[in-house]
């Protein structure tokens, strides 16, 4: 169980890494052209770059968690459990305030299934290291790279 809900982990982050990719460059209107209309050109750039620098920090941060968590550390454990009840928190707010407000069905659709991927896999992850049988692997491994037997 803990395996899988490493992968999870590990998938939420690239997702999250390709949804950032994508509604920074891709989806119409992107991010940076949006930028590019309020601030110019070199401040749209300067503005994707410290985007681009906060999420390969958080990401970095979360990826030391998430191999922690899979070393058999429950403070990660912990750790990766609060984040993503901070994640799904901001996520549920931020939808309660203007997520349906778009113009087309499509944008709609991207938003719920693509953009909130990311913390369906965390909430998953989530459940499967709060398994009986994941609590065994954190009591019992000793925090090293072996795993429980």
């Amino acid at each position: 169980m803990v395996e899988t809900a490493f992968l999870l982990l590990l998938a939420a982050v690239a997702v999250d890494a390709v949804v950032w990719t994508l509604d920074t460059f891709v989806i119409a209107p992107s991010g940076l052209d949006e930028m590019r209309t309020e601030m110019g050109g070199s401040g749209a750039i300067q503005q994707v770059a410290m985007s681009a620098g906060f999420l390969i920090l958080t990401s970095g941060l979360f990826l030391f968690f998430v191999f922690q968590m899979r070393q058999g550390r429950n403070w990660a454990r912990n750790t990766l459990a609060a984040a993503a009840a901070l994640v799904a928190f901001f996520l549920i707010s931020s939808v309660s305030m203007n997520e349906f407000d778009r113009a087309s069905t499509a944008d709609v659709i991207y938003d719920v299934f693509i953009g909130v991927s990311p913390v369906f896999l965390m909430a998953g992850a989530v459940l499967l290291m709060f398994l009986p049988t994941a609590n065994t692997y954190f009591s019992t491994t000793k925090h090293t790279n072996q795993q429980a037997a």
